[in-house]
């Protein structure tokens, strides 16, 4: 899929929202897991992020994947099956 979806774009909002001066790419994997468990057909059910942010310093690995599922509200797990998330500080 080249061009963003509805999904993609209100993720990325809500990321910017929550991690303000963050720098990250949400790429769209779902073509990759079309006809697999959880492809709604919809072109956006399979994401990758990767996030640096300032914030993250400090905290655990689990402690910043909460974080990040915060900031998406019901979009994981509801209208987004799957969410690989890489979420580090700067210098890691």
């Amino acid at each position: 899929m080249s061009e963003k979806g509805p999904v993609q774009r209100e993720m990325e909002g809500l990321l910017s929202a929550a991690f303000p001066d963050a720098d990250f790419t949400l790429s769209n994997d779902s073509a990759k897991h079309h006809g697999h468990a959880g492809d709604d057909g919809s072109g956006e059910s399979h994401f990758s992020l990767s996030i640096l942010w300032a914030g993250f310093a400090g905290q655990s690995r689990v402690a910043r994947q909460r974080a990040v599922n915060k900031a998406l509200g019901d979009l994981p797990g509801q209208r987004v099956h799957a969410l690989a998330i890489r979420a580090i500080a700067p210098g890691e």
